[in-house]
């Protein structure tokens, strides 16, 4: 493992990094598949294997920072080579403490086991015939008007009211929940004071979300809300309401951001390449390969983290407990020591879909099919209606000369907005 300190940029907080961080994962990459950042004390790893092992090795890595990030220092000074019962003491003053994408071992088996059955092919497939309806809507209202953004005005409104269909939210109240996801900004971004940036959005939520629980656990029925409020653990037991509240909360909000990016990521990619739009809308059979090489060459995650619980390696490399790891899925998705031509995109590669857009090991986003078919059904309605989709040249600019706007954030690779052009048939 390499160390050096030769004005490297910071991952954290350097605008140029959080706006376009590919470039910083190749100096990263030259130092070694695990390296030290200079300017924190914090392990950053590029590698595909290395990554594939601290993703999968939940004995010595904990996912208790998975939601704050590296960056954010721990609420306790880390003592001797296993420190798993101090980051259990002070998992309540640990940002996100209480998501499930942060908690380890049993406790994190027992709550995803929860939810599995939401995600079920019966539901998705129920879940999907509402996906077609809305998608082929708001695709015909585009069309008509023959152009359209695609982040806020299309991705945001059909990925909040496609999971609140699948979780049950009532009809009444969805566009309440459309609103407050607006309001908030992407996981990751940093505010001036480089901190991360909070809202109350989660907790606006989490009221609807106990009147639904506490009305099912009094009043069953034949839904999705029902399921999820009467759901118990492995062992037969009944969760406190209030975990089935932060779950269903946190099912609500995860994807919202990811799912709408990475819509936005393919359909630059479509609107820029038109030979590639043009073989996509002739044989519609190829968008899903498709989007698998957007995931890996442009998924909406670029990090996860995790924390050292006890002394370890990843590799060759020693890492001490209390050591904090940005696991870089961005970069290991590019690592050529696993892809061929790592940076051009070739959605005929061998094993297609073995990128880490959605991690790996127990913490694999439990999402994954409802975010592919997402993004599958509103492409195949696009390409549907329309001879030509293009990038707006008033907005973006000329090919060879575009302006994009990503948002800037440590996590999330998605661009602010996207302008398009729309041809119908």
């Amino acid at each position: 493992m390499t160390t050096q300190t030769s004005g490297e940029r910071d991952y954290f907080s350097d605008h140029s990094v959080l706006l376009d961080p590919y470039g910083y994962f190749e100096e990263m990459r030259a130092r070694g598949p695990v390296c030290q950042l200079d300017k924190r004390d914090i392990l950053m790893v590029t590698g595909y294997d290395e990554a594939i092992e601290v993703l999968r090795n939940t004995r010595d890595f904990s996912s208790s920072i998975s939601v704050p990030g590296a960056a954010v220092p721990l609420p306790f000074e880390p003592v001797g080579d296993d420190i798993s019962e101090q980051i259990e003491a002070h998992r309540d003053r640990m940002l996100g403490g209480d998501m499930v994408v942060t908690y380890d071992d049993a406790r994190h088996a027992a709550v995803r086991s929860l939810v599995s059955r939401l995600f079920t092919p019966s539901r998705l497939r129920a879940n999907e015939s509402f996906m077609h309806e809305f998608a082929e809507g708001l695709v015909r209202d585009a069309v008509a008007n023959g152009r359209c953004e695609i982040v806020n005005e299309i991705a945001t409104p059909y990925v909040t009211l496609v999971i609140a269909d699948l979780l049950g939210v009532p009809a009444q109240d969805r566009e309440l929940f459309r609103k407050a996801i607006d309001a908030g900004p992407p996981p990751g971004n940093m505010d001036d004071e480089e901190k991360p940036t909070t809202t109350a959005t989660l907790e606006y939520l989490g009221g609807f979300f106990y009147q639904y629980v506490q009305d099912r656990r009094a009043n069953p029925r034949d839904d999705v809300l029902t399921e999820l409020a009467t759901a118990t653990y492995p062992d037969g037991s009944l969760p406190d309401m209030l975990e089935v509240v932060r779950l269903a909360v946190f099912l609500f909000a995860a994807g919202q951001d990811t799912s709408a990016k990475l819509l936005g990521n393919a359909m630059r990619r479509i609107a820029d390449t038109p030979a590639l739009q043009q073989q996509l809308r002739g044989n519609p059979g190829l968008i899903p390969s498709f989007l698998e090489e957007v995931l890996r060459l442009e998924g909406s995650t670029k990090a996860t983290f995790r924390l050292a619980r006890r002394k370890t390696r990843i590799g060759e490399f020693e890492v001490p407990a209390g050591k904090r790891v940005v696991v870089a899925l961005a970069a290991a998705n590019r690592d050529p020591r696993r892809w061929d031509e790592p940076q051009e995109f070739r959605f005929d590669r061998p094993r297609i879909r073995e990128h880490l857009a959605f991690g790996r090991g127990v913490h694999t986003c439990i999402g994954a099919p409802l975010a592919r078919a997402e993004v599958r059904v509103i492409l195949e309605h696009f390409l549907q209606h329309t001879s030509a989709i293009s990038l707006s040249e008033e907005k973006h600019g000329k090919p060879g000369n575009r302006r994009l706007d990503y948002e800037p954030s440590f996590i999330i690779r998605g661009l602010a907005n996207l302008h398009v052009e729309l041809a119908g048939k």
